[in-house]
């Protein structure tokens, strides 16, 4: 019926041949009286992932996402492989690379927080959008910098920019439904996050190519910067003319006709803080896409220092561990959902667990290394066991609530960054220890701090150890977050939707198996 949601398609059909790679999740009914062209469930979130679709709004959605993403990505490391040429031009020491390290992944812990109230409150588009556009400047401004102190304050700014992955995962969790989830939010991200691999190649060639146009190798690296800069406004400009925030509609427009309620960010906040599995998750993320983020800044100058490889040889091989998010992020979703479907929420925990604390251990072995061969297969295994965990967490974070997930996202977001940092700033900024100690002694704390996820337990479906509660329910869980006099406002009512939807992570034949109450 024309004006329905999900009807207006602008040119895209989305009834395109699944070429491959697509996963539905048959176990939530499908709402057969919306009209998109993805089966969806009553919340409108599709239910099947068709990656080679552009369908209207739910793939379109996926697409611009995950691209802006990227480019944030490639501007954000984009000065990495380039450190040995821009460190003779500047003068740079240790110090100062390993400062400029902290302070590309420091800049979004602000950001990202931010970012992740905005999505709550004004929706991913905008947030989106003006982020990528209002961060192009500041990477026009690396091409100019021409003392030390300026290359890391550049460098912070730039780094605000990675604040789009909290767009990227809260989009994805309102466009898909929670059993296929962990898939979607993986990919979407870890073809992001191959952002960091690209711009290892990329960079270089770009570099050469303006060299040998005639450019000196001091300016040649400067005007290369021009390019990301470019792909951030382009960006920008599609999301916010092409992007859409809910399968519906845009927040705004659903907001003004009374479909969607307003919420106040007092409370979004509350339920976010005080939900003890929001901090574990913190923790979690800055050991898994936290340390992805140091080993992006460090590893093009381990091999090129340690094993005396050429600059485009040491950029060919660290872009490897970027480019493994092609296949080992959405590996790490796909292995969730799989693992939700035989055995819950608990399947799910075990996967994070089991994939992070893989990759701490390739990465001590990886900085004890000693022959080229074995430090490339070391980080590979890493970068496989790192990334998917990433994508595992993703798996998980958008259960932990439903109203407060864009500030959830937010904050796990930004403890990957302030991992990050920590990390850089402990092992890879003191000229006293070498990098490859520092690889050692960072995968001894990615085994360490990936414990706590032992502690994570959900009243309906349990934990790694033990059983869920008794009695308890989706229901119960995710309408505590509204109070009495909300829920006669039936502010409410898109939770419990959730929650219908959501018992799918009893696992096996657990699911259907209790009664819910309609109105808990």
């Amino acid at each position: 019926m024309e004006g329905s949601p999900g009807t207006s398609m602008h040119g895209v059909t989305g009834r395109e041949p699944v070429l491959a790679f697509a996963v539905a999740s048959p176990m939530v009914p499908t709402d057969t009286t919306a009209h998109f062209d993805l089966p969806v469930d009553s919340e409108h979130k599709a239910k099947k992932f068709k990656l080679f679709s552009f369908a209207n709004p739910h793939m379109r959605t996926f697409h611009l996402s995950w691209i802006s993403f990227f480019t944030c990505f490639v501007s954000t490391f984009a000065a990495a492989p380039l450190v040995p040429i821009i460190r003779d031009n500047l003068n740079l020491t240790k110090g100062d690379i390993g400062n400029a390290g902290v302070a590309s992944v420091s800049g979004s812990i602000f950001s990202r927080l931010v970012m992740g109230a905005v999505c709550d409150l004004l929706g991913p588009r905008y947030g989106c959008a003006f982020l990528v556009m209002m961060t192009a400047p500041t990477v026009f401004c690396m091409s100019f910098v021409s003392s030390a102190g300026g290359y890391v304050a550049v460098r912070f700014m730039i780094g605000f920019s990675l604040a789009t992955f909290v767009s990227c995962q809260y989009w994805m969790s309102t466009m898909f439904n929670s059993q296929i989830i962990g898939l979607v939010n993986g990919t979407a991200a870890g073809w992001g996050n191959m952002g960091g691999g690209a711009t290892q190649l990329l960079m270089p060639v770009l570099f050469e190519i303006i060299k040998s146009a005639g450019a000196t190798p001091f300016t040649a690296w400067r005007i290369a910067f021009f390019i990301p800069g470019w792909l951030h406004i382009i960006m920008g400009l599609l999301v916010l003319t092409l992007g859409q925030d809910l399968p519906d509609g845009n927040l705004s427009t659903l907001q003004k006709k009374g479909e969607v309620a307003k919420d106040k960010f007092g409370k979004v906040l509350w339920y976010a803080v005080t939900n003890y599995r929001t901090w574990i998750f913190v923790l979690l993320y800055g050991y898994s896409m936290g340390v992805e983020l140091s080993t992006d800044n460090v590893i093009a100058e381990y091999f090129y220092d340690r094993f005396d490889l050429k600059l485009h040889t040491a950029g060919i091989i660290a872009a490897t561990f970027g480019m493994a998010n092609l296949v080992a992020r959405p590996f790490g979703g796909f292995a969730s959902d799989y693992m939700a479907r035989h055995f819950g929420m608990r399947g799910r925990l075990w996967t994070l667990w089991i994939l992070q604390t893989m990759g701490g251990v390739f990465c001590i072995l990886l900085g004890r290394a000693t022959s080229l061969p074995v430090a490339i297969a070391h980080m590979i295994i890493f970068s496989i066991g790192a990334q998917a965990a990433c994508g595992a967490t993703f798996g998980v974070v958008p259960f932990i609530s439903r109203r407060s997930l864009g500030i959830i996202s937010g904050l796990t977001g930004a403890g990957g960054n302030f991992g990050s940092g920590l990390t850089q700033l402990l092992f890879f900024t003191n000229a006293k220890h070498s990098t490859g100690t520092g690889l050692s002694y960072m995968g001894i704390m990615i085994v360490a701090c990936t414990l706590p996820v032992a502690a994570i337990h959900f009243p309906q479906w349990g934990s790694m150890f033990f059983p869920p509660s008794k009695g308890v329910v989706e229901e119960h869980y995710y309408i505590k977050e509204y109070t009495e006099d909300e829920r006669e406002k039936n502010m409410h009512l898109g939770n419990i939707k959730f929650a219908e939807n959501s018992r799918s992570e009893r696992g096996g034949n657990r699911v259907g198996s209790e009664a819910t109450p309609p109105h808990a």
